[in-house]
């Protein structure tokens, strides 16, 4: 409260008493976020327009001038001269200021009935009305923000999932040839742009490099560690669609297996850990994020093999949790620190600058933790997932949440859509607006049986038939086996002699179908050069078991590791 030099002191003090009757029920968030809007925007606003006020009760016109001061933001910028201007924009959240307020002179007036003594000298009229707090237009309007967000943010993410990649290994490659590289002689594969040298004042196991040109030294171990934790950032955001404070809370525990009583094949899952719902998740482990993950895990294992045990500060409640094997951690000096949402976001800031992608109004593009949530949402329901298998994946205790989160579409798109939601509904009234049942649930696991073919998965959605009937080696959906490269081999060498043939007895009908053929199997071999180029080596996650969770317990906190 002190923060905002509040001059009345009987006012401060019944909002600090407000603020101690709401504790209890609030995170240290929520009640930090009140006391910023009742002594700040409120009460410290109410003194500048009317000094000398020592009462709640508000004359009118002291209470439209405050509610017209609160629909905008001031804030003062640096402009092209260097002076200092100041910066008007709307405030988009100003109703959610006036319900707080509201609720501060509701609950007071509640409260005065139950001790009179204390609270009724505060029970005056509420200056907002019941009118003034409807959101159904701010609503519709944060709605098309979003949406807005999305569809612009959608269509470029492969080409930030690529760059982040490609920067990823540029950044490990030129910290390789660096460490190869004696003091004091040029990098190879820089073109002489960098020289190998050495900061006397750093730690002896960060590799620094010169420029040659303007002699600005670079930290290059700093630079690949950045470039590979965007790249862990993003591929796990965009593949999981984990809210930002699930991401920091994932840990080597969280990788488990379930076996399928039918086949006996283990599906790797990945427990999500309770959140804003409280309630524990499993979510499909895809081959793409298999790869992450291994290489998040062979990253941080020591010479023992162990991830280091690290406690992280939860910056919403305060507090300091226990020490856990977190996924997202790094060295800091001679200690292994946990990643913090500040530096999610800066890590994302700067994988966009490094991609130089820019809005329809020509600024750099900015991806928020969250963006990536409603990306995956609305690219799954728009590849066939049904809306109410989305919202268990996601957690959503709604599902107008979950609808919520898909992003709208031009007219056309729109009224396809409801077209086959008609045509749905006719057999199934209702049926994917609720709660999976158990068996629903465990057809949709069942799918994941049914996806093996001879040369590879086939990966298209639940419930969709296939469109290519079973001419798997055209479809785009199939994901080739590397071990079967040999069986494409030899099906592309059959059709490229089985196009010769027709070429030569003239069966010209047939060249046209076999040449399609032949361009997918191609593609499917190109595409299998492309994983083996990118993922080298095979590696261990190493599955922790309950033995390991026992002994964890039992150490003590200077000696914890696990696997």
């Amino acid at each position: 409260m002190d923060r905002y030099q509040i001059r009345c002191q009987p006012v401060r003090d019944v909002i600090v008493d407000y603020l101690r009757e709401r504790q209890p029920s609030l995170d240290f968030t929520s009640l930090d976020a009140i006391s910023r809007t009742l002594a700040g925007l409120f009460w410290a606003r109410i003194e500048d327009l009317a000094p000398g006020i020592d009462s709640l009760r508000l004359s009118p016109a002291v209470a439209r001038a405050w509610k017209d001061d609160l629909k905008v933001k001031r804030r003062n910028v640096v402009g092209p001269d260097g002076k200092s201007i100041e910066v008007t924009s709307p405030r988009l959240n100003a109703k959610d200021e006036l319900m707080r307020v509201r609720a501060f002179y509701l609950d007071i007036a509640q409260w005065a009935a139950e001790e009179p003594a204390r609270w009724g000298p505060w029970a005056v009229p509420c200056p907002i009305s019941d009118d003034e707090i409807h959101k159904a237009k701010e609503r519709k309007r944060r709605k098309a923000r979003m949406d807005q967000r999305t569809r612009e943010r959608l269509p470029v993410l492969p080409i930030l999932v690529s760059a982040t990649d490609r920067r990823r290994r540029e950044a490990a490659g030129l910290l390789q040839a660096a460490r190869d590289t004696e003091p004091g002689e040029l990098i190879p594969g820089t073109d002489g742009a960098l020289r190998r040298t050495i900061a006397p004042k750093a730690a002896g196991h960060l590799t620094w490099a010169e420029e040659s040109s303007s002699g600005r030294r670079r930290n290059l171990s700093y630079e690949e560690e950045e470039a590979f934790w965007a790249f862990a950032v993003i591929e796990v955001l965009r593949l999981t669609g984990v809210c930002n404070e699930e991401l920091l809370e994932l840990t080597h525990h969280s990788v488990t297996q379930y076996r399928l009583p039918t086949t006996g094949e283990v599906v790797p899952l990945l427990q999500i850990a309770p959140s804003k719902t409280d309630t524990e998740r499993l979510l499909l482990v895809s081959p793409e994020l298999a790869d992450v993950l291994s290489a998040i895990i062979s990253r941080l294992r020591g010479p023992s093999g162990m991830v280091p045990l690290v406690a992280a500060y939860d910056v919403r409640e305060k507090v300091w949790n226990p020490p856990m094997p977190l996924l997202f951690q790094r060295g800091v000096g001679s200690e292994h620190r946990a990643f913090t949402p500040t530096a999610i976001r800066k890590l994302l800031i700067n994988a966009l600058a490094a991609t130089g992608l820019t809005n329809a109004d020509g600024e750099g593009l900015f991806f928020s933790p969250h963006d990536f949530r409603r990306i995956f949402v609305t690219d799954a329901i728009m590849n066939g997932l049904p809306p109410h298998i989305a919202q268990v994946i996601c957690g959503h205790k709604n599902i107008d949440t979950t609808i919520g989160y898909k992003a709208v579409y031009p007219a056309e798109t729109i009224e396809a859509h409801r077209a086959f939601i008609a045509r749905r509904r006719a057999s199934r009234p209702g049926e994917e607006y609720r709660i999976p049942t158990e068996e629903e649930w465990d057809a949709f696991l069942s799918h994941f049986e049914k996806r093996k073919v001879s040369i590879g998965t086939c990966a298209r959605a639940f419930g969709s038939p296939c469109i290519h009937e079973h001419a798997c080696v055209r479809c785009s959906l199939l994901r080739p086996d590397p071990a079967q490269r040999s069986r494409l081999t030899d099906i592309r060498d059959n059709l490229i002699a089985r196009i010769a043939e027709a070429e030569r007895e003239g069966w010209l009908g047939e060249v046209e179908g076999l040449q399609v053929s032949l361009t997918g199997a191609q593609g499917k071999l190109d595409q299998l050069d492309a994983e083996a180029a990118r993922r080298p080596s095979t590696v261990d996650l190493g599955m922790p078991t309950f033995a390991d969770v026992a002994i964890r317990t039992s150490t003590t906190s200077t000696d914890q590791s696990c696997p």
